[in-house]
């Protein structure tokens, strides 16, 4: 089946942090603050997802205040960082949520997304993810990690389904 049929039965997107939300670069100073690098306009399709209704999940092996605080700006509220066992983690949220498989979009960048990206309705990674990754993926984004691969993904499936660019898309 075509990609973008699937992107019908989207309700909820779930995504892994560095490497996808951001170019995969961290900067440390005095071995304590991180810093990543991201995009503001993957920030503007998370938050305005929420507003027209979608789940959005942060699903990382990553860790660290900046990526709480970039999220919870966003309206970001289901986070699972420091993930050692993504697969316990995703089922888990289908169920708390009450979604099947097929209603989440996933993306990954690197092996420890490739399970996941397994057993989801659309598995979607970024244009430099891991070659083990976009074997499996689905839809490889044209956009690079932390460079609006997430807004790719969010923009064509609230296009798709008739959310894009409405009256409320002009308010931040």
């Amino acid at each position: 089946m075509n990609y973008k049929t699937k992107l019908n039965s989207i309700k909820a997107f779930i995504f892994d942090y560095d490497g996808v939300m951001t170019d995969g670069f961290i900067w440390t100073a005095n071995d304590e603050v991180i810093v990543r690098n991201g995009n503001v306009k993957d920030g503007y399709a998370i938050q305005y997802a929420i507003k027209k209704g979608y789940k959005v999940a942060i699903l990382s092996g990553g860790k660290g205040k900046s990526i709480e605080t970039r999220m919870n700006m966003l309206g970001v509220k289901d986070m699972f960082l420091s993930s050692k066992q993504k697969m316990d983690t995703y089922y888990k949220y289908l169920k708390e949520n009450n979604l099947q498989k097929e209603n989440v979009l996933y993306m990954g960048d690197d092996i420890p997304d490739y399970d996941i990206m397994q057993n989801v309705g659309v598995a979607t990674c970024p244009q430099d993810a891991a070659e083990e990754i976009k074997d499996v993926a689905d839809y490889i984004s044209h956009q690079k990690g932390g460079y609006g691969c997430v807004r790719d993904v969010i923009e064509q499936v609230l296009k798709l389904q008739g959310q894009w660019f409405n009256e409320d898309s002009k308010e931040w």
